[in-house]
Formats: structure tokens, C-alpha cells, sequence
């Protein structure tokens, strides 16, 4: 096992009391990693790894080595500050061990100041084949990296922009109040939100209720000259330095007032109390309850919207009224005393809304609905009610996977005897990480995955309490990451195959403005005749047509794009550039880009050149270094038709569409429950859901879940069960 450490440096301060701090404009970090050399003159430290610049509230990844330290150096733009400290990385890992894996921390610098870090504590499985460190560097040396262990994939944390502000869901690790409301943000884990930029503190269900733009500084702001023209709201604090003799809270970013005095500030005119930190953060609102100022514009708003949509039905109902129309008289009012006695004509009808790739048979929780376009007879027809499936209706066999996010089972429904693989998300852990709507991605594109042969296939969703369930055709072929292990690589032709079916299920999900994100071996899995079916569609973004952009922080470290990790928007060229390492790993056995730890490896994607053996063949180098075109724009599959490439030369596209080209390689299934294709280490477990945090679950809005139980039109044959 290979231990390392996930830290984030999520803000700043100086020394409460000093005037210097005032001056300080856009701190930033710089991270250098430095190993314990012995020298003639004892032991140094030197830098071999380049220097971070980490942004506020991200993440970077350093392995702990002994006689590793991190030296973090805080500077800003005037060049004035620089205050610094040095962190022993196995001091640091032995404390986060102690507190269960996860530690938040202020780091005192010198001369002045403290940085807040948060570390999680993580160990890396090693391929029991290199077991040895020495081993290992040999190896490296050698240029040999083996496909050997799963890597998971890794998502930037979602932000929430409003009013400039950028909320992401944060876990308060000291009684917290809400900025908004003042209350107290109850729960556990990930609370509330709170914003990367000003450490604003709001409950998430106050997220709507924010007026105040994020401002760094409140004086002169956009958002103070808007509310000063539009509502005459101009009200800086009078804040003035005091001492509380009793715990009190900041009202703005809803952490105790540390101290014993002079612990921050109170406005001499509303009372409210902050850090002398949060003093040049806060809003002019002074006196103005923000969320009922929220509530009234909310209701002016809804009254206009009515009165606007009022207007329209009675222009809809009328045409627009001339000077000589007939049959209207208007008074000098404006209003209408009477209406034209002619009959009106039909208004037209109104188009159906379709959903993408699935029609339903009835309608999803808590939508209204849809009626067809047929007239409806004026009394109620009776309706058999559609079967809902529960997780009584199956029965667990086997795990075949499992992650953070919760498990994969071989499950039987007792009904029919038919096999399908279930998938529990755990929704305290959803709910944590604010992947919510991932979750409802995740969904709506296996619904529409059923329009191809090359993708899972979703049969019904449905929850619990604790859990959300999909249920899922069983594959029982195995991923291509389980049988690349067992051979190295692949041969030219299965390879080729197993290429163009992907092409396939990629430029489908394309041409539904999907953004697939997450491509690699271990989300690719073999039916039973050797076909492929791409998997896991919880990185999807959707919406993405035409010159859409996304600039999300997510996948899996070996096949992230370039531009991702240059923090670039992106498009559906991110899932080009996956698919090269993904051809590069099935034809050479390695992946192209590799380094000691994700640091090494991130640069590695973004500067080196991948190496090709000399036996590859002349079309599978082309294909390859047009793939790993760092210009988005100019890599294959972005620019020009991938499959009119040399490498494709023997491919007959139409059959292969349709699944009549004979698969080179067949899995050995010996019955339809056959688990001996997925990996042992899962298998061997109970197939017992994880236990939920259950005071979380109990404080948790369920509605948020509403739309998610649905059945698909292939299972409706199991509807009078």
C-alpha cells in the first residue's frame, strides 16, 4: 500500500489586531515539495517535483515519503507579502490516521498569518507483482507500466453560482449560523454552502434568498450602486472594534468570534457582529433582513410574471387590437367593457413535449401529466395501475463492484428468474458530495441509452429511504480492464473491434449533446456474445451542442484531457483524447502518460510525448498521434471523420452498427448468473447493502429525490407480476 495525502488550502488570514492585513490583495500559494538528501554537510532538503500553485478551495495529491516535507509559501500581487511554513507530510499523515482519515487545521506561518488546510489520508493499492519498492523503481526505470491496478475517478466540487458568489457544499466543523437567516445551520457532514470567495455561510435552502452580490469589498461594489438606483439602498456598517463577553457568532460567515477580547466588530447601528476579517466582505445592507427583502422581490416578481402571462392569453384570445377594429369598443381607460360576439376561432394546439429516447408509461413522481393529442372523453376511463418495483421484488447474489459511492450486485428477480445487475447509490453520500443532480444525469442518459446497442441498458429505477437503485442489464462478459490483465494487451484485430463499437456509443451520445467524460477499460464490459456496452454515466454532462462549453474538473486521472487540467472550457474533445489512452493501452499493454504520484502525472499529459514501440503498426501510430493533438480543435474526431482513418480500413460500418460483425474474442460464460468474469475481491464479499448515516437521512428533504423511480418500455412485459 502506497499512503498519500489530498490537501486543499481553503483560505487565509493575518493576525487579527494588525494593520497590515488590511493591505494584502489576492493572496495566492505556492507549494513546494522537497525531499531529505544526506550531503557531506548532513542532510538538505531538495526540490525535485515542480512547483504547485494551487488555487483556493482546490486539491492536489502528494505522496508520503520519509523525510518528505511541503514548504508553502503565501504571497500576493504586490509582492510585499511572503509569509511561510514547512509541514513534515508524515507528521501530518500520523494526525489525519488519528482523526479517522480527515483533518482540518490552521497552519501557523511565519512571520505573521495562518492558512486553513484541510488533508484526507488515502493508501493506493500496489500490484502484488511489485510488492517491493525496490522492485517498483526498477520497473519504472525499465519504462514498464502495467495496466495493473483501477483507478476511480475524481470530480471537481460543484459550484453554485449566485450573485458572484461561489457556493460549494461545505462540512462545518464548529457550530455554524446562517448568513442569510441567522439561524443555526443544523445537520451533519456537508451542511450548508458556503462561498469560496467571501466564506459567506448559508443553509442550502437559502441559496435562492441571497441579495447581496459577492463583493471581496462592499464599498463602491456593482451590487451597492444597484441596490443604492434601484431600491435607494446605500447603508455601509459602522463597525467598531468590541468586547464580547459572551460566545458570539460572525453574522457573516457564522464562526464563534474567537478570543479572550477585541474580538471583532458591531455595528453601531444594527448590531451585527463580524471578524475583523469578514469587515471589508460584507454587503451595505445595513438594517435590511435579506431574506425578506428576498421573499418581497420573489412576490413582485410572481405578480408581474401573472399579470404578463394575463396579458398575453388575452392578446392570444384577440389578435392585436387596431383603431377600427370591429365589434370592440374601448373606453378611454384602457379596459375592455365588452367582447366580440362572433365566435372565436380554435386556438391551435399545443405540441407534446417528447422525452429523448424513451417513451413512458406513466407519469414520473411528482410530474404533472402529459395528455395525448387525441380528445379526451369527458368521463374517467379506468386504467390497471403499472407494477413498481421494489428491492423485495429481487434477490442479492453477488457484489460485483463497489466504490465510495455505493455498490453493484448480480440480483435475481424472484418473479421470473431473470438476472440483472443492480446499482445502490447511498444518498448520505450523494447528498455529501452534492452530486444530487449527477444522479438525475445519470439517469435520464441510460434512459436514452436504450436506443443503442452499444450502451447499458436501464430497466427501472427506484429508492428507498437510504438508498436509489438502478436496475440494469447484467453483462456478465467482464470489463476490458479484467481481461486486458490477463493478457497484456490486445491483438490488432479485437482491438480494432473494440474501437469502432466504441466510436459507435460516442458519437451517439454526441450527437445527443452528451458529454461522456469518463471513458476508459473499466467502464467498457462484454455481453455475452463479446460486444461491447459502455457503462457508468454518472460524469455526463448534457447540453452540450453545437459550440456549448463546459469547464468542470472531472475523470479519471490517466485519460483527464490536457485542457482540463489547463482549466480550459471544453467540449465533446475531451472524450477524443480518453479514447487515445484507452486504443494506446489496449494495443501497447501501458498507459501513454505516467508518473510517481498525480502531480507527476498531470504533467506528464500535459508536456510529454507518448512513446510507440517499434513493432506498432504504421496506421496505429497515425491514429494515435492524431488523438493526442493537445489543440482540441485539430485532434481527431473534433476535425475530420475518424472513421474514414486507414486504421478502420477493414471496417464494414453498417454491419458493424448492427451488430453483425462476428466479435474475435468471446467471454467464457458458462449460465446467465456466471460471476467469473469480474474480479475475485468483490465477489467474495456479502452482498449486503452499506449501512447510511441515519440522522442525516432522517434531516434530509426527500423531495429532492421526486423524479427519479421511473420504467423503462422493456420491462413492461414484467407489468402484471
Amino acid at each position: 500500500m502506497s499512503p498519500f495525502l489530498r490537501i486543499g488550502f481553503s483560505s487565509f488570514e493575518m493576525d487579527p489586531g494588525l494593520a497590515y492585513h488590511e493591505e494584502v490583495l489576492n493572496p495566492y500559494c505556492a507549494v513546494y515539495m522537497k525531499e531529505a538528501v544526506e550531503t557531506e554537510k548532513g542532510q538538505v532538503y531538495k526540490q525535485k517535483r515542480p512547483t504547485m500553485y494551487p488555487p483556493w478551495s482546490s486539491t492536489f495529491d502528494a505522496h508520503v515519503h520519509r523525510g518528505r516535507v511541503m514548504h508553502v509559501v503565501v504571497k500576493d500581487k504586490t509582492a510585499e507579502l511572503k509569509t511561510e511554513a514547512t509541514v513534515q507530510l508524515d507528521t501530518l499523515a500520523s494526525r489525519c490516521k488519528k482523526e479517522n482519515g480527515k483533518l482540518e487545521i490552521w497552519v501557523e506561518l511565519k512571520p505573521q498569518g495562518r492558512l486553513l488546510m484541510e488533508a484526507r489520508y488515502y493508501l493506493e493499492r500496489s500490484d502484488a507483482g511489485h510488492g517491493e519498492a525496490d522492485s517498483e523503481v526498477e520497473h519504472e526505470r525499465e519504462g514498464v507500466f502495467a495496466l495493473h491496478q483501477r483507478r476511480g475517478a475524481i470530480k471537481q466540487a460543484k459550484v453554485h453560482l449566485v450573485k458572484c458568489h461561489e457556493f460549494t457544499a461545505t462540512f462545518f466543523p464548529q457550530p455554524t449560523f446562517c448568513s442569510v437567516c441567522k439561524e443555526f445551520v443544523w445537520g451533519l457532514n456537508k451542511q450548508g454552502y458556503q462561498c469560496r470567495q467571501c466564506n459567506a455561510a448559508i443553509h442550502k435552502k437559502c441559496i435562492d434568498k441571497v441579495i447581496a452580490k459577492c463583493t471581496g469589498s462592499a464599498i463602491n461594489s456593482k451590487e451597492t450602486m444597484i441596490h443604492k438606483e434601484r431600491f435607494k439602498i446605500d447603508m455601509p456598517h459602522r463597525f467598531k472594534v468590541y468586547n464580547y463577553k459572551s460566545p458570539t457568532f460572525c453574522e457573516h460567515c457564522g464562526t464563534l468570534l474567537w478570543g479572550l477580547a477585541r474580538q471583532g466588530l458591531k455595528c453601531e447601528e444594527c448590531c451585527m457582529n463580524v471578524h475583523h476579517k469578514c469587515k471589508k466582505k460584507v454587503a451595505n445592507l445595513c438594517g435590511v433582513n435579506q431574506k425578506l427583502m428576498a421573499e418581497a422581490l420573489a412576490m413582485i416578481e410572481s405578480t408581474q410574471q401573472s399579470r404578463s402571462i394575463k396579458d398575453n392569453e388575452i392578446v392570444g384570445r384577440e389578435g392585436p387590437v387596431g383603431v377600427g377594429q370591429p365589434g370592440l369598443v374601448r373606453e378611454a381607460s384602457g379596459c375592455v367593457p365588452c367582447l366580440p360576439v362572433h365566435p372565436l376561432p380554435p386556438a391551435p394546439p399545443v405540441p407534446r413535449k417528447e422525452h429523448q429516447g424513451i417513451s413512458w408509461d406513466s407519469p414520473l413522481e411528482g410530474d404533472r401529466p402529459s395528455f395525448s393529442e387525441d380528445v379526451e372523453p369527458l368521463y374517467a376511463v379506468p386504467r390497471k395501475e403499472q407494477h413498481k418495483f421494489t428491492l423485495d421484488d429481487f434477490t442479492l447474489h453477488k457484489m460485483l463492484g463497489k466504490g465510495s459511492f455505493g455498490k453493484v450486485f448480480l440480483a435475481e428477480m424472484r418473479a421470473t428468474g431473470e438476472f440483472f445487475a443492480v446499482k445502490a447509490l447511498k444518498k448520505d453520500v450523494v447528498l455529501m458530495d452534492d452530486d444530487v443532480e449527477c444522479t438525475m444525469v445519470e439517469r435520464r442518459v441510460l434512459s436514452l441509452a436504450w436506443e443503442h446497442p452499444f450502451l447499458t441498458h436501464l430497466y427501472c429505477t427506484f429508492q428507498t429511504k437510504e438508498n436509489l437503485f438502478f436496475v440494469m442489464e447484467y453483462l456478465n462478459g467482464g470489463d476490458l480492464m479484467f481481461h486486458i490483465q490477463a493478457c497484456n494487451s490486445f491483438d490488432l484485430t479485437r482491438s480494432t473491434f473494440y474501437a469502432a463499437e466504441i466510436i459507435c456509443g460516442l458519437q451517439f451520445l454526441h450527437s445527443k449533446g452528451i458529454v461522456y467524460r469518463d471513458l476508459k477499460l473499466d467502464n467498457i464490459l462484454l455481453d455475452i456474445d463479446g460486444h461491447i456496452k459502455i457503462a457508468d454515466f454518472g460524469m455526463c454532462k448534457e447540453n452540450m451542442f453545437g459550440e456549448a462549453r463546459t469547464s468542470t474538473f472531472c475523470g479519471t486521472p490517466d485519460y483527464i484531457a490536457p485542457e482540463i487540467l489547463l482549466g480550459q472550457k471544453y467540449g465533446t474533445s475531451v472524450d477524443w483524447w480518453s479514447f487515445g489512452v484507452l486504443l494506446y493501452e489496449m494495443l501497447i499493454g501501458k498507459s501513454p502518460f505516467h508518473g510517481h504520484d498525480e502531480e507527476e502525472l498531470f504533467q506528464s499529459i500535459r508536456t510529454d510525448d507518448p512513446c510507440y514501440p517499434r513493432w506498432l503498426a504504421r496506421d496505429s501510430r497515425d491514429i494515435l498521434v492524431k488523438l493526442f493533438v493537445r489543440e482540441p480543435e485539430r485532434r481527431l474526431g473534433v476535425k475530420g471523420n475518424i472513421r474514414q482513418h486507414n486504421f478502420f480500413r477493414d471496417t464494414d460500418w453498417s454491419a458493424l452498427e448492427k451488430r453483425q460483425v462476428e466479435p474475435p474474442f468471446k467471454p467464457t460464460v458458462n449460465s446467465p448468473s456466471d460471476c467469473s468474469n469480474f474480479d475475485k475481491e468483490f465477489i467474495n464479499e456479502k452482498p449486503r447493502l452499506s449501512c447510511a448515516d441515519r440522522t442525516l437521512i432522517n434531516s434530509v428533504d426527500q423531495s429532492m429525490f421526486n423524479n427519479f423511480s421511473f420504467i423503462n418500455p422493456g420491462m413492461a412485459r414484467f407489468k402484471n407480476i
